[in-house]
């Protein structure tokens, strides 16, 4: 018979063997343990703009509207994974704004608020935001991430290809005057082409409460990426130091993608993304949806699995969960090199979802 002294023990090492077996069976949680509870949706592949890093000069081909997820398959999913233990979705593209019934999508998602759902953001190139705005904040979205890679409205014209400056900076105005939560510019960085403006931002988080984030350049299909162009974190630290002073290091969040400074005393913050020389993918939280409804388990992973034909095959939601789980499992512990990353298969980034 046990002593009594022993019971406790016994019973504490049952249960935290039992948590733990949960958490590794739990369909969000890979095999390394890391908790997926952040989900990316790219909502459509079509962009009033045409990035270079992000879209081949000539542009993609874009897949039949009758591939891509519809508005009820794409609350369905939303809601199968917040039930899950998601608590943040994100929506992408392609330009989310284009998307004609944007509306009643952010409406339809923010409900989800209520059933786990933390937080409700968007990433925009802004062009066609500013007047959508108002409503989708009441609507629930929280958080806006704008891609603006410069502040010279010349430079901006060359780098999308398209005009609208302008209508990029009164966006991110109108989203600092009604006060969401968190207002993010996201600014790939290039050697040669825009690296010069890090300064400029650093000048523009003075009196605007923005968290901008420069992102190292990245390899995808048709970006023409090389190893010349990419600029290093430690090196625009050092380009901003070298004008503005020390930085203050300011503290990140556990799964947290950025890493974080700010000049002091100025209202807003620096952020660097530093996915080509000291990536984060032991503490990724990330699942991805693409438009035509495959899911990517990582950003620079060519494995995708259809939702959307489960969906349309009449698969039940526990079936549904079943896939998402299988593939979470199938997750890799990091992604290659960045020599590797640029000699591999995988869409163009417009048609991942960013």
């Amino acid at each position: 018979m046990l002593q009594r002294s022993v019971l406790p023990i016994l019973k504490k090492s049952l249960y935290t063997t039992q948590v733990v077996q949960d958490k590794v069976s739990h369909p969000l949680v890979d095999n390394y343990q890391r908790h997926h509870d952040y989900l990316r949706i790219s909502i459509t592949e079509r962009c009033n703009l045409r990035c270079t890093y992000c879209m081949p000069e000539g542009g993609v081909p874009l897949s039949a509207a009758d591939s891509l997820l519809t508005t009820t398959e794409i609350l369905r999913l939303a809601q199968l994974f917040v039930a899950q233990g998601v608590k943040k979705i994100r929506l992408t593209g392609g330009e989310p704004t284009v998307r004609p019934d944007i509306l009643a999508l952010v409406e339809g998602l923010g409900r989800l608020k209520g059933k786990g759902l933390e937080s409700l953001a968007m990433t925009s190139n802004g062009i066609a935001l500013k007047r959508k705005l108002p409503q989708l904040v009441a609507s629930g979205l929280d958080t806006l991430n704008v891609s603006l890679d410069t502040l010279d409205p010349h430079l901006f014209e060359i780098m999308t290809r398209r005009r609208g400056f302008q209508r990029v900076t009164e966006a991110i105005d109108e989203a600092i005057q009604l006060n969401m939560k968190h207002v993010k510019i996201n600014t790939v960085v290039m050697r040669g082409v825009n690296d010069a403006e890090v300064l400029n931002f650093a000048a523009y988080t003075k009196d605007r409460r923005v968290n901008v984030r420069f992102i190292e350049y990245m390899p995808f299909d048709g970006n023409q990426w090389n190893r010349q162009k990419l600029v290093p974190f430690k090196e625009l630290i050092g380009r901003i130091e070298a004008v503005y002073g020390r930085l203050d290091r300011l503290t990140d969040t556990a799964n947290d993608t950025t890493k974080h400074y700010k000049v002091p005393g100025y209202q807003g913050k620096l952020g660097f993304i530093t996915s080509m020389t000291d990536h984060f993918c032991g503490t990724c939280n990330r699942l991805r949806i693409t438009a035509d409804g495959s899911i990517k388990v990582c950003l620079f992973g060519n494995t995708e699995v259809s939702l959307r034909d489960l969906i349309r095959n009449e698969s039940t939601d526990e079936e549904i969960v079943q896939v998402i789980s299988m593939a979470v499992k199938k997750k890799k512990k990091q992604h290659a090199g960045m020599f590797e990353l640029a000699s591999q298969k995988n869409r163009p980034m417009i048609l991942i979802g960013g």
